[in-house]
């Protein structure tokens, strides 16, 4: 039978699984397209239009170098005409790493005899987040091993208890979760919380590779982990996040197929994610990983501008996993968050002494260990605008909502001065002098960018922030 996506595809029905592996893989052979073919799909993706599956495939085949300029050059494109150059900070805070799977690349596993085993209590847990408000971090993800000691309960109690500590001007005003899949009461009991984005990764999409590396624990149940965040929106959870490790299989599957979860979830509740991560394998504790499909820099660049113009609304993330000049180079390509001030020692937050990384304390190592005055510095000398914002998810401009606001471009009225706001606070609280002077000349370049009827509210709510208001928001 010749193949034809309507040969292969499963239906898109809630709750139900959706990936059709064959049908990602004859998306991968033939003949490579021709650049006019090319030049189409990316007008296409410039005029901010979804990309489908097949048209996602086509980029994906085409590896002589100047179509993948193209295709670089055109992200860069879409990238500025949604996001500006604004970039998202966030750091990851680690609370337990207890687990029950037995997941072959993560130092967490079971099988791993050597890892250290920690959960914060109340009062590291306080320390630990005191530490990051006092390097002026707003938005956190907090990270859990899949244990039975790890209930939707307690992350309600862990969500609850971050946003409650506040240490001189500091505060957390978002904090994202990874943890495990949950039922649908695990959801709302976590939504109640506060909340902003869940994520799950599928890590390898494939289903035969993902059961070489998922050997034991509730992980190894690939199809109950597809469906996660299907039932994280059956429990009105409609902020998601999802991702795959790149290199445990062909990246181009791997690439494929979080396109095709973005499409699922479209088609059945209306709303795609609102992040895509995709994380390189890096070095971890007694990791047994084969290295047949390790990815390279220029396919890892290649990759993220080609998820740009697939997914023109969804956000970008690239963790500190990556080195300093690889996040460099794929910010430009569409990457519109990013970690900074990273540490993944339990506990090492508030840590007296510099530590050394210790892979038995770690899930994986840190390719990218600076500090987030360091990781802010870098971004303002490349004239990127570092965000705190976390204007949206207070507002409800989230889920259905967001693509209101952000498939037309609407979005930029809010991001740009909001993310304006959240930076001069940052360098009135915890800026050198040298960082406030080149951080206020950016300010002052994005100033002229916003609507000139805007443009003195921007500036009047700026000297409100120096004379020591804080929180601003549109």
């Amino acid at each position: 039978m010749k193949f034809t996506p309507e040969n292969y595809a499963l239906p898109d029905i809630p709750m139900m699984p959706f990936i059709d592996a064959q049908e990602i893989e004859n998306l991968l052979v033939g003949n490579k397209p021709q650049r006019q073919e090319i030049e189409a799909i990316v007008a296409k993706s410039l005029s901010k239009q979804r990309l489908s599956l097949q048209d996602t495939a086509k980029l994906i085949l085409v590896d002589d170098p100047e179509s993948v300029a193209i295709i670089k050059q055109a992200a860069k494109d879409l990238k500025k005409a949604v996001y500006g150059n604004r970039i998202v900070l966030f750091a990851p805070l680690y609370v337990g790493n207890y687990c029950t799977n037995n997941c072959t690349y993560c130092g967490f596993r079971t099988g791993n005899k050597d890892a250290i085993r920690v959960t914060l209590s109340h009062n590291d847990l306080i320390k630990e987040v005191e530490a990051l408000e006092e390097e002026g971090q707003k938005r956190l993800i907090l990270v859990f091993g899949e244990h039975r000691m790890y209930t939707p309960d307690f992350i309600a109690e862990t969500v609850r208890a971050v946003y409650n500590v506040k240490k001189g001007n500091g505060e957390i005003r978002r904090v994202n979760i990874n943890a495990a899949p949950m039922e649908i009461d695990g959801f709302v009991k976590v939504k109640d919380a506060g909340i902003g984005t869940y994520q799950i990764f599928q890590e390898t999409y494939h289903p035969e590779i993902y059961k070489k590396y998922h050997l034991a624990g509730p992980k190894s149940d690939y199809n109950y982990r597809l469906t996660s965040l299907d039932r994280a929106q059956e429990a009105g959870l409609d902020d998601v996040g999802i991702g795959a490790l790149f290199g445990l299989y062909d990246w181009r599957f791997e690439t494929l197929a979080m396109v095709r979860h973005t499409n699922h979830l479209e088609a059945c509740y209306n709303v795609g994610p609102h992040t895509i991560s995709f994380p390189r394998l890096q070095a971890a504790s007694n990791m047994l990983v084969d290295k047949k499909y390790e990815m390279s820099d220029a396919d890892y660049a290649r990759m993220v501008a080609i998820l740009r113009l697939a997914v023109p609304y969804t956000g970008l993330i690239c963790t500190a996993r990556e080195r300093a000049e690889v996040r460099s180079e794929v910010l430009q390509y569409g990457v519109s968050q990013i970690d900074g001030g990273t540490k993944l020692e339990i506990g090492a937050y508030s840590e007296d002494d510099e530590t050394t990384q210790d892979l038995h304390r770690e899930q994986f190592e840190v390719g990218d260990s600076r500090s987030l005055q360091s990781v802010i510095d870098t971004l303002l000398d490349e004239e990127y605008l570092p965000s705190f914002c976390t204007a949206c998810y207070r507002k409800g401009r989230t889920g259905e909502h967001f693509m209101e606001f952000s498939v037309p471009g609407f979005i930029k009225r809010f991001c740009t001065p909001n993310a304006i706001f959240t930076l001069a606070e940052y360098l009135e609280d915890y800026g050198s002098d040298e960082q406030k002077q080149k951080g206020y000349q950016l300010i002052e370049k994005q100033i002229l960018e916003v609507d000139s009827q805007k443009a003195e509210l921007v500036r009047s709510t700026i000297d409100r922030i120096k004379k020591g208001e804080r929180d601003l928001y549109w």
